[in-house]
């Protein structure tokens, strides 16, 4: 360990910053909502930095920098863009013995601030000794996609019934297990967030939700088209926190690694001719586990109420009185054809887009043909790869020009992404000469001929 991580309270502390630059205005900002007492001492400011020193009461010195300014503080930052003085600062503030921080030279620094992770009171502060920033800036990016947003009412609340906790709860044992289940009951952290100031009626009230049997909750979340890194907050951070996840075939290797790992991981993936599980039974799993007391998840590719069955299992769920939550995630429409450089409206091509899915339950492709062949409109398929001679000889029959164009999207969004593009006349042939397999989006409509000028993912 190079440098030992503390966390200094700054309430009766006074602070000195040297320079009102970009990075000095950051550090400031940061400082405010520690401490009051905050000098800055710089040649000018900026309109950011003069609306905080009126708005917080800063103490401000419109002036060059001086040997005698470094009086009576207790901590320094040097962040001027002059690094004779930024040194020179430095070892005056050593010689007082007082911390000092010189941004981006920490060889002049008694104590650096890491990058932080905020969530009002809770804090997370990441260091490498200035070895390695970008790993660091990387791990806090990875860090807030984990820690919801709540949590800053969460840690402001059990502050304050701290003191109630320690009173209903005499023994030690009790209380770690009332703040343990606390802070891992969901619907108790948002629900406190309407809680402005805890009463006896509302802290009685959260200490029963806290401590009663625990039950059951489902978690439909959409995993998004393919790409892990397209997968919402939301997702993710309930991907961390199931019992059970029953994942779809869409479902990626990569993203179900990010599946909490001592979960009970079950495949009910569909495809047109294998059915592994049926949807009944799905249903029955979802029901089964939620009365066990287990926090299920339902991960499905794409969005759960595009072609994903939620609504199905939503009604399953209901007539059962379990709890659910659902997560839309980024269907494939969206995210493979944005992949694919093909935008599914667009001023001078096509004014409407439809979703259809080549996978119906009968087995049957029973549409209203007419109005799927409007001018100026996109036609998405979803699963319709091994129907796609059907949907190309329909469109056609019902008044479609053979020379619309056509665009079949294999694994979008995933570096192995293969596009086939060519027009109705040919396309059957060319997805065929291509091996194009499934999971593989269909776009149909003038909108493709962009692909040539968009093409960004390749």
């Amino acid at each position: 360990m190079d440098n030992f991580p503390i966390f200094i309270n700054l309430k009766e502390k006074s602070v000195l910053v040297v320079g009102a630059g970009d990075i000095a205005l950051r550090k400031i900002v940061l400082l405010i909502k520690a401490g009051k007492n905050i000098t800055v001492i710089a040649k000018s400011a900026c309109l950011e930095l003069k609306q905080l020193i009126v708005e917080h009461s800063l103490i401000f010195h419109q002036r060059a920098f001086r040997d005698d300014d470094i009086t009576n503080y207790d901590l320094i930052i040097a962040a001027t863009n002059d690094q004779k003085l930024n040194a020179r600062i430095s070892k005056i503030a050593r010689h007082h013995k007082i911390l000092v921080n010189v941004v981006d030279q920490p060889k002049l620094c008694t104590f650096t601030m890491g990058s932080i992770v905020e969530r009002d009171a809770l804090v997370i502060a990441i260091s490498s000794a200035g070895k390695a920033p970008v790993l660091v800036r990387l791990l806090r990016e990875k860090i807030e996609t984990l820690i919801p947003s709540y949590y800053s009412f969460a840690v402001q609340y059990a502050g304050r019934i701290r003191l109630d906790i320690q009173s209903k709860f005499k023994s030690l044992k009790k209380r770690r297990l009332f703040w343990e289940s606390f802070f891992d009951n969901e619907s108790v952290l948002k629900k406190i967030q309407l809680v402005k100031k805890p009463s006896p009626s509302n802290l009685k009230d959260i200490i029963h939700h806290v401590t009663k049997y625990k039950t059951g909750e489902v978690y439909l979340v959409g995993a998004g088209p393919g790409e892990r890194d397209l997968l919402t907050l939301r997702a993710l951070h309930l991907m961390q926190k199931c019992d059970v996840c029953i994942y779809d075939n869409l479902v990626s290797k990569e993203i179900l690694e990010l599946v909490r790992r001592d979960a009970d991981k079950i495949y009910a993936g569909k495809k047109r001719d294998q059915h592994t599980i049926e949807q009944h039974k799905i249903n029955e799993l979802l029901i089964k586990y939620a009365k066990e007391g287990k926090t299920v998840l339902r991960l499905k590719g794409g969005d759960p109420f595009i072609f994903g069955r939620g609504g199905e299992e939503i009604e399953s769920l209901l007539k059962n009185k379990i709890n659910f939550q659902v997560v839309p995630g980024i269907t494939a429409a969206n995210g493979i054809s944005a992949y694919a450089g093909i935008p599914l409206t667009h001023r001078d091509y096509a004014q409407s887009c439809l979703f259809l899915t080549g996978h119906l339950k009968d087995g049957t492709l029973v549409f209203d043909w007419p109005k799927l062949i409007a001018k100026k409109q996109t036609l998405v398929i979803y699963m319709g790869l091994l129907s796609l001679p059907d949907f190309v000889n329909k469109l056609i029959e019902h008044g479609m020009s053979k020379i619309m164009p056509v665009a079949v999207i294999e694994s979008g969004t995933l570096i192995t992404q293969k596009v086939v593009c060519g027009e109705l006349k040919n396309i059957s042939k060319k997805v065929q000469t291509a091996r194009i397999k499934s999971p593989a989006l269909i776009i149909i409509g003038e909108v493709v001929r962009l692909r040539s000028k968009l093409n960004w993912f390749a």
